[in-house]
């Protein structure tokens, strides 16, 4: 395969085909959806909304689906629907987005971050179960990358202890968890729809099969909705017409325009999305120090849109090279390759988490109301080891482009040995404004 480019040799990509990456896909039908949701006499049409969230419903299969300004209202309405209040703990897994859970400051609740599976980088029960306490008040499971969380084990979990489970599922439209829809899981579940698999400029949704966690969703910050018609609780109904969380999270209509027209096509789209992803790791399955983040064939579990998607990096498999280094190669062989897009920084290691006084309240915001201690470096040991890259976001199958993109990994893989005198660790990662590297 010849020499690594990156000491002197020619790329394997030889021709990018970086249009295979693009997404969301657009065209005329989402533009004519946009135009006519403009013209109509009234901006707020009454219309595209309730339509789309009734071909959410269909096609996620839940009872209720209420759509969302951004993925983040729809975790903190999530919280608020599980009665998430000051002085209780939500779990979390430390390794994801800040926007899974940072919104419990907004509720004067405490974050309380567990340990990851170091394959799957989801949420490791074992762990969870360790950090219940007797102000636990929810899990927040993160389908991350769109792979689906052990269900199974967390939701026993949260039934033995009494506690709501709250599926992130923001990266994982369409993912199946063992032939069962992922958002359909737990007590209730929150997307984003801002550059996500069912990606429709700015927008979220929450969905649940249970009434209560609907009302109290709905309440949170739909005051026009907040009336006998949609909400049937009496005790929230004495409040009914006004916004119990003081804001307005309502999705813009534009928003259900392109929603609507990109539903229709998307469980069409993710299948050859499925295919050029799982095709690609074929190719690569022989190498043993990167491991694909993927679910077990016949499983019954799948990645749905394959947000992000990753590779596991196994440092000791290529005599302690590191990633960094190992992505300086993969770039230079022609593919941008990261380190942990959105999840490079374990969040318990954040000041954010463990000495912000966000309120003026003369303590940590995250223990003022609980009591409980900062988390650091040496308290998740799987989260702060498991290392991580991304791989090419095939959004399309093209059999001869995946398999130039393959032979770039295969070839740095291969050739490894020839890195590591140049390696100069993980820190020597560049970072870029959002803090990828």
């Amino acid at each position: 395969m010849g020499q690594l480019a990156v000491l002197g040799g020619d790329p394997a990509v030889i021709t990018p085909r970086e249009e295979l990456f693009e997404w969301p896909i657009l065209g005329a039908e989402e533009e004519a959806a946009v135009l006519t949701t403009m013209r109509k006499p009234s901006y707020l049409d009454f219309e595209t909304v309730p339509a789309f969230e009734s071909e959410l419903k269909d096609w996620l299969g839940t009872e209720y689906v209420i759509t969302e300004s951004s993925g983040t209202h729809a975790v903190l309405g999530a919280m608020f629907a599980c009665g998430v209040g000051q002085g209780d703990e939500v779990i979390v897994p430390a390794s994801t987005y800040w926007a899974s859970c940072v919104q419990a400051f907004t509720l004067r609740a405490s974050v309380v971050f567990a340990d990851i599976d170091p394959l799957t980088m989801n949420l490791d029960p074992a762990d969870v179960e360790r950090k219940i306490t007797d102000r636990t008040k929810a899990i927040v499971v993160v389908h991350l990358l769109g792979y689906p969380v052990d269900m199974d084990a967390i939701s026993a979990i949260a039934r033995r202890h009494g506690i709501k489970v709250i599926e992130d599922a923001s990266h994982a439209h369409g993912s199946l968890y063992r032939h069962r829809r992922v958002g359909t899981l737990g007590d209730i579940a929150a997307f984003s729809m801002c550059g996500k698999p069912l990606a429709i400029g700015e927008g979220g949704m929450i969905a649940t099969n249970d009434p209560e966690l609907h009302d109290r969703a709905l309440a949170w910050g739909h005051n026009f909705r907040f009336h006998s018609g949609e909400v049937k609780s009496p005790e929230l109904l004495r409040y009914a017409g006004l916004p119990l969380g003081g804001v307005t999270s309502r999705m813009h209509n534009l928003s259900a325009a392109i929603g609507r027209v990109q539903l229709r096509r998307f469980e069409e789209r993710i299948k050859e999305i499925d295919k050029a992803m799982n095709y690609f790791w074929d190719l690569l399955a022989d190498i043993p120090g990167l491991v694909a983040h993927r679910p077990p064939k016949d499983s019954g579990s799948t990645m749905g849109g394959w947000y992000n998607p990753h590779g596991v990096y196994l440092q000791e498999r290529f005599e302690g090279l590191s990633v960094a280094r190992f992505v300086e190669a993969i770039r230079a062989e022609g593919f941008h390759s990261w380190t942990r897009i959105c999840i490079r920084e374990p969040l318990h290691t954040h000041e954010l988490f463990r000495s912000a006084d966000i309120y003026n309240e003369g303590a940590p915001t995250n223990f003022v109301h609980t009591g409980g201690q900062p988390q650091g470096l040496g308290d998740l040991p799987v989260t702060e080891s498991v290392r991580a890259l991304t791989v090419p976001p095939f959004r399309r199958f093209d059999q001869d482009a995946i398999e130039m993109y393959a032979a770039a990994f295969r070839k740095v893989a291969e050739n490894y040995k020839e890195l590591i005198p140049g390696d100069r660790g993980d820190d020597s990662v560049v970072l870029d404004e959002r803090g990828n590297g």
